[in-house]
C-alpha cells in the first residue's frame, strides 16, 4: 500500500467497501478536511460573538486584575492537550491568570485547587461532551462552588456537558458544527477545531484581527497537508518501534498531543514520548537509541529556535537517533536541514501561539500512515477494546 496510496486524496478515492475493510471511512477525510472547517469554525464563533462577548464581560474577563477570575482550561487527554496549546495565547489577550488543570487531576483534587472566594472561570474542551471526569468537574462545582463560571467548547449537542451547561447559571455553552463531530477513535478535526474556537474566544475583543490570522492559517494548512502525507508517509514506513516528539511554548502541546496519536493510532505498537526541547537533556535522552524516530516542532521565536538547533546538532553529532524531522518556519529551514533528514516549513510569519492547528497536522499523518504500516484500521485500531472513541463511564466518587 506505501507505494500506492501516498495521499489522503488516494485513501478517500478508495471504494466505500474497501475504506470499510481498512478502516479509512473516517480518519484520513477527518484529518484532510480540517483547513476548510476552520473558517466554518470562526463564522459559528462570529454568528455568537455578542453572546460569548457580554458573557466573558459578565463574569469579570475584562475587570481589572483584582475582579478577574482565575481562568482554567480544563480537558482529558487530547481535550488537555487542547488547553496547553492556547494557555500563552489567552494570557496573552485576555490579560489574566490562565492555568491549564486536566479534568483528570481536578475531579480527585478538586478541593485543594479552589480557593474559597476567589472567582473562577473553567473553560471546558470535550469533544464527545459525555467524558466521565469532565461532566463530574462540572457537576460538583456547580454543587459547591457557585464561585465558578463555566464556558464549554464542545461538538456534541447532545453531550451531557452541554446539556446540563445550557440552563445552568453563570454558563455558556458553544456547539461546534457536527462535521467536525470525529467519527474516527482518535481526534483529530475536532482537536483543531476547539483549538480555532479557543483562538476566537483569545480575540473576542479584536474579531477582525484573528479574521486575517485566520485566512493565513487556512491557505497554510491546505499547502503544508500535502508536504506533511509525503513525509509522514515516509516517516511511517520505516516502522521506528519508538518516537520522541519535542517542542517548546504551545509547541510542546503539539508534542505532547502528536504523541497520544501516534500511540493511539498503532494501538501502543510504536512507543510515544514527548519533552521540552530543554527539557530532554536532563535525563529522558536516555531513552533515544538508533530505533527511535525524533519529531522536533521548531519555534518561530528565535531565542527558542536556537535551543531547538544546539539539541539537534547535539543530536546528530552523537548520532543518538535513527532518523530525525525538524517542522518549523521556513527561514530555519537551512541550518536545520545540517542537523535532520527532513525538514517541514511553515510560513515565517505565523506565531508559536497560533501554529498548533497547523503542526499537529505532521503528528495525525504520522499515527495514520504508522497505523496502516502496521496493518491496523485508523479508525478502530484498537482490536482488543483497550481504548474507546469515549471513555466508558466509571465510578466517581
Amino acid at each position: 500500500m506505501r507505494n500506492s496510496l501516498k495521499t489522503l486524496s488516494d485513501l478517500d478515492g478508495l471504494p466505500l467497501e474497501q475504506k470499510r475493510q481498512l478502516g479509512l471511512v473516517y480518519t484520513p477525510s477527518e484529518i484532510a478536511q480540517q483547513p476548510e472547517t476552520w473558517r466554518m469554525t470562526l463564522s459559528i464563533f462570529k454568528q455568537q460573538h455578542e453572546r460569548i462577548r457580554n458573557f466573558l464581560e459578565e463574569v469579570g474577563v475584562k475587570q481589572s486584575r483584582e475582579r478577574q477570575p482565575f481562568v482554567v482550561l480544563v480537558g482529558a487527554g487530547s481535550s488537555d492537550y487542547i488547553g496547553r496549546g492556547l494557555l500563552s495565547l489567552l494570557r496573552r489577550k485576555w490579560c489574566c491568570d490562565v492555568a491549564v488543570c486536566a479534568s483528570t487531576d481536578l475531579i480527585s483534587n478538586l478541593d485543594d485547587f479552589v480557593l474559597p472566594d476567589r472567582p473562577y472561570l473553567f473553560v471546558s474542551f470535550s469533544r464527545s461532551g459525555d467524558s466521565p471526569e469532565g461532566v463530574a468537574v462540572i457537576e460538583h462545582s456547580i454543587q459547591r462552588y457557585p464561585q465558578i463560571a463555566h464556558l464549554v467548547i464542545t461538538c456534541n449537542s447532545k453531550g451531557r456537558m452541554a446539556t446540563m451547561c445550557a440552563g445552568a447559571k453563570n454558563s455558556c455553552v458553544v456547539l461546534l458544527d457536527d462535521a467536525v463531530n470525529d467519527r474516527s477513535l482518535a481526534m483529530t478535526s475536532s482537536f483543531t477545531n476547539m483549538l480555532v474556537m479557543g483562538q476566537c474566544l483569545a480575540h473576542t475583543w479584536s474579531v477582525s484581527e484573528y479574521t486575517g490570522i485566520m485566512d493565513r492559517l487556512a491557505c497554510s494548512g491546505s499547502d503544508f497537508l500535502l508536504r506533511a502525507a509525503v513525509e509522514a508517509e515516509r516517516a511511517a514506513s520505516l516502522r521506528f518501534p519508538r518516537v520522541c516528539l519535542v517542542g517548546d511554548g504551545s509547541l510542546l502541546g503539539v508534542a505532547t498531543e502528536s504523541a497520544l496519536k501516534i500511540l493511539e493510532m498503532t494501538a501502543g505498537g510504536v512507543k510515544t514520548m514527548s519533552e521540552s526541547v530543554l527539557g530532554l537533556r536532563h535525563g529522558p535522552m536516555a531513552a533515544l537509541d538508533a530505533q527511535t524516530l525524533l519529531i522536533c516542532f521548531v519555534s518561530q521565536d528565535q531565542r527558542r529556535s536556537r535551543y531547538a538547533h544546539d539539541l539537534l546538532h547535539e543530536i546528530a553529532e552523537k548520532k543518538i537517533v535513527g532518523h530525525c524531522v525538524a517542522v518549523g518556519p521556513a527561514s530555519q529551514g537551512v541550518a536545520m536541514t545540517h542537523y535532520c533528514d527532513s525538514y517541514l516549513s511553515l510560513p515565517d510569519d505565523i506565531e508559536d501561539a497560533y501554529r498548533p492547528v497547523l503542526d499537529v497536522i505532521f503528528g495525525q499523518l504520522l499515527g495514520l500512515y504508522s497505523s496502516m504500516a502496521y496493518g491496523l484500521k485508523p479508525d478502530a485500531p484498537s482490536p482488543g477494546g483497550v481504548i474507546s472513541r469515549v471513555v466508558k463511564k466509571f465510578r466517581i466518587y
